[in-house]
């Protein structure tokens, strides 16, 4: 055609399609005619934009086709426990079957209670179960590819909860999730958080907070980081007397990030917080339905003095932000001591130093040098966490023989690090039990783990055990601001020992009722059973300790002034007492031995199944249906801190490599896990017996790392399966001027003209300047190069009776982040970030599950297989699952195994030149 009649009949045709349509014309060859026209071969291609909007109306069509029409979340606060609702609906307007995601976040403290999914008028619900019998289900899932968690950590204080479902043309569907919470009081007031990001524009957009308490709401206010000065005139909040109500529904306009743009403003945190009166009583006593709650929050006490020892860790792996923000967070600490405040540090790496040999006033003196003293930490070393913790201990314990620092005082202990054990005492069990031997119940131990690498379940178990709490402080900007909000929550306690007296022929099944302390702007809740049906009013006697005298408090609460309130759900009290309980049981279990620890689990989970509530030891089972007509089971857990150190992050289907933790073990088995991404790869590396592999190489820091290849058996004899193993590792400092050859017989260390022998069958704890080097239990080595880098290595003995197998090693990287950008190496090229995504999972039936991985250009094949990580159990390891890469890991590695054969075991040529060059051919491996 002409080119003035192709453009006529393309506009013609894109009007009879429709506005919402993209024309694209596509010519293969053109030709001159006679009359010298040009001839083409066209095809007229109409493309479906992703997100447009109608000009007829306001509605939102995402997800090419899928319009989510209604969003709402309504809360039902009742004297602070939380009753929650999230509904989404959506419709199918597309003319073909697509997915549609229910994608919300909810409070980690939260425990989920119920969950339905409604398509086409046919209901889906959620079941809480055991979750043990819960975990075929998981197992089955993940064989067969499928996530089958729903339930991901979101940042700090929130979980991903996430299911994807496939609908039909004009089916509508709709999600509702049921959570609730007890709303905690800090610093004075009550916090709801509740996580806000439609990713659209909703027609039907609404968040309503109803609040009834017994006592008048003081203030309530709403706040959110995504509100403009537009945006907040859409917020409403109202209190009168016991009641309180936030509305927030802003119109498709109000959302809109400009005034023409298809995409929200709503994207953030949405923070409701209030407070009550206490001026006629620091209690509030309620009893409903048999059972009751008692909220008790003095005030106007003046402080108990504090002997705090703080415990800071100053090792190798604190190199860099970490001790930079630590330094910044105890300067600020150091001035916000009370005058009658008495502190000291110590200080911990391989070794322990001590500030001043006994606790001293915080004096203005004082906390000048003590600030000098903290702007001078320098990091080095391995990490002696049961030596710092006995210091800490012993210097409360001198004190207790000194008048002054004696009698109406609070004696705590601030510990902070970011690692696990690594030299001296480096057996967790044994470190706890010789940290409460040490404690003895006189003192109050508060653990802070320091970003994603730390070995919180410990640390958990570590406080719980010594009357403290754990918290996690995530490495980011604001980590300085994390640690001073953590000791302002304990900066002013009020009242010590604190007993709680009910009666007993009235009550029982009562929560915990003795505190060690009572800290300002902080609430002790009590919860408990009614079992005289004839009471009319219920006692309670409070005991404490004050910074002047021993304080009692006598209140009552009257059975008739409680069942006359209107409260907003009446089992509330009921729910709320197995909510209460539920947490304190998983506390108590976590330090828990024995029989102890079997009765307090299963007392748990019976509450947990009995109210439908998702715990660490329930499982939500959610079916939903596919694609292929059939039903798909998915798995809703609720995540510990511990395990939150894997999930933390936003998931993503195409993300960046963050740090990694690196390991090569077993025959021999490169394993690349990103516990950011919860992700891990895979390959060997089968070279012949005498071969010795680049592992690590960092041209920058002068840190080189090889493993020489062994055969299985000891006798040289070649093995049917072919097996290898690393049975030597070689490790260069050029800045330290240091080697260290390890083997399955020992460590040689080559230092300043000196050789030094270390066995693998002595324990050891060795610093000489940067390097530290200590042996556990015969099975793993630590190895420490100043600020530079930190080795594990494994040592696997093969059965003393068998006639041919021998001893190997494994080797785990556990700082990567350390090493420059100029890093490479088969482990060290894993340590830069790195863009990639694992696409079209499926289950290929007895070849298991396959996926493919793009990255560097390239396109890769992958099976999932099932590894062994040797870090935490030498023995027999845990199970993890990574993505293989066949082939020596072609294709995921740069260039080919051959390019990273070295000379000798201390070889610490660059290989990143010749890699760089192979590796321009391996573009396609599908």
């Amino acid at each position: 055609r002409r080119s003035s009649d192709l453009t006529r009949e393309t506009s013609s045709a894109v009007r009879s399609l429709g506005g919402n349509h993209c024309p694209l014309v596509l010519c293969k060859d053109s030709i001159l005619d006679a009359m010298g026209w040009t001839v083409l071969n066209c095809f007229l291609i109409s493309l479906v934009t992703k997100t447009f909007v109608t000009a007829e109306s306001d509605r939102i069509v995402t997800g090419e086709g899928i319009n989510i029409y209604s969003f709402k979340i309504e809360s039902k606060i009742t004297s602070r426990f939380a009753h929650s609702v999230i509904t989404s609906r959506a419709v199918n307007s597309a003319n073909i079957s697509k997915e549609v995601d229910f994608d919300v976040d909810l409070p980690k403290t939260a425990f989920i209670t119920n969950f339905s999914m409604t398509i086409d008028g046919k209901v889906y619900l959620g079941i809480v179960k055991e979750k043990e019998a819960a975990q075929k289900v998981y197992q089955e899932a993940v064989s067969r590819g499928k996530t089958a968690g729903i339930v991901k950590a979101s940042g700090r204080k929130m979980e991903k909860f996430k299911v994807t479902v496939s609908i039909a043309p004009a089916s509508k569907v709709t999600f509702e999730l049921t959570y609730e919470e007890l709303l905690k009081r800090t610093f004075g007031k009550y916090e709801m958080l509740i996580r806000v990001k439609p990713n659209q524009l909703v027609d039907q957009f609404q968040i309503e907070i109803h609040i009834s308490e017994t006592q008048a709401i003081t203030f309530l206010d709403a706040e959110a980081n995504f509100l403009t000065n537009h945006l907040i005139q859409a917020v409403k909040t109202s209190f009168s007397g016991k009641r309180g109500h936030v509305f927030f529904s802003p119109t498709v306009d109000e959302q809109r990030s400009c005034s023409e743009c298809p995409t929200t403003l709503l994207d953030g945190d949405f923070l409701i917080k209030y407070d009550v009166d206490r001026a006629i009583s620091s209690s509030d006593i309620q009893i409903v339905n048999g059972y009751f709650v008692h909220f008790f929050a003095p005030g106007n006490i003046p402080p108990v003095p504090k002997n705090i020892i703080f415990v800071i860790d100053k090792s190798a792996s604190m190199d860099g932000h970490k001790i930079e923000q630590t330094r910044d967070a105890f300067l600020k600490i150091s001035e916000d001591l009370n005058e009658e405040d008495y502190f000291n540090f110590v200080i911990f790496s391989t070794d322990v130093t001590v500030w001043k040999e006994s606790l001293v006033k915080a004096t203005a003196r004082n906390i000048k040098e003590a600030k000098a003293y903290i702007s001078s930490l320098t990091i080095y070393g391995a990490t002696n966490i049961n030596k710092a913790l006995w210091r800490a201990a012993k210097l409360l314990e001198d004190s207790s023989s000194i008048e002054h620092l004696t009698g109406r005082r609070l004696s705590l202990i601030l510990f902070l690090t970011d690692g696990n054990p690594t030299v001296g005492e480096t057996n967790g069990q044994r470190i706890l039990q010789n940290a409460k031997e040490a404690i003895k119940g006189r003192y109050t131990l508060y653990c802070l783990g320091f970003g994603n690498d730390v070995d919180y379940s410990f640390l958990e178990q570590l406080a719980l055990g010594n009357g403290g709490i754990a918290r996690r402080i995530y490495e980011d900007s604001d980590s300085s601001v994390q640690l001073q909000g953590f000791y302002e929550e304990i900066a002013n306690p009020l009242l010590l020992d604190v007993h709680m007296k009910y009666p007993d022929s009235s009550v029982n099944d009562i929560t915990t009722s003795i505190f060690t302390h009572y800290y300002d702007g902080s609430e002790i809740v009590v919860a408990g059973k009614i079992t005289d049906n004839e009471l009319t009013s219920l006692p309670v006697e409070i005991k404490a300790e004050g910074a002047r005298s021993n304080i009692t408090f006598n209140v009552e609460g009257k059975v008739g002034e409680a069942l006359q309130q209107q409260y907003i759900f009446g089992e509330y009290t009921e729910r709320l007492w197995a909510y209460l309980t539920i947490q304190q049981l998983l506390e108590k279990h976590i330090s828990a031995q024995g029989n102890e620890k079997d009765a307090l689990k299963s007392k748990a989970l019976e509450l947990s199944l009995k109210y439908s509530f998702v715990t660490p030891l329930s499982s939500m089972v959610v079916t939903k249906p596919d694609n292929e007509a059939k039903n798909t089971t998915l798995l809703a857990d609720k995540l510990t801190e511990a395990q939150r150190r894997y999930d933390y992050a936003t998931p993503s289907a195409s993300y960046k490599m963050g740090t990694s933790l690196s390991f090569v073990d077993g025959d021999p088995h490169f394993i690349i896990q990103l516990p950011e991404r919860n992700e891990s790869f895979c390959f060997n590396i089968q070279e012949k017996a005498g071969v010795i592999l680049r592992l690590v190489s960092d041209p920058v820091r002068g840190i080189a790392v090889n493993g020489q290849v062994i055969g299985k058996n000891k006798d040289g004899s070649k093995d049917k399966t072919g097996n290898t193993y690393i049975g030597k590792l070689g490790f260069v400092s050029r800045k330290m001027d240091l080697k260290v050859e390890v083997t399955t017989h020992a460590a040689i260390v080559y230092s300043r003209q000196q050789k030094r022998v270390f066995h693998w069958k002595h324990a050891v704890n060795m610093t000489d300047e940067d390097l530290t080097l200590s042996i556990s239990k015969g099975s793993t080595m630590t190895l420490a190069m100043g600020g530079d880098a930190t080795f594990e290595i494994v040592l696997h003995r093969a059965s003393k009776n068998h006639p041919k197998h021998r001893d190997f090693l494994g080797l785990y990287t556990l700082d990567s982040r350390r090493f420059s950008a100029q890093t490479h190496g088969l482990l060290g090229q894993f340590y830069h970030p790195m863009d990639f995504e694992v696409y079209d999972i499926s289950d290929s039936g007895r070849k298991g599950t396959c996926a493919k991985l793009a990255m560097k250009g390239r396109n890769i094949m992958l099976n999932g297989q099932w590894r062994k990580d040797f870090r935490a159990d030498p023995n027999d390891g845990m199970d993890t699952f990574c993505w293989f890469i066949a082939d020596s890991g072609r294709g995921l590695i740069d260039g080919s195994a051959s390019d990273y054969i070295s000379s000798s075991l201390f070889d610490t040529t660059d290989v990143s030149a010749k890699t760089d060059a192979s590796s321009l051919s391996n573009a396609n491996l599908y």
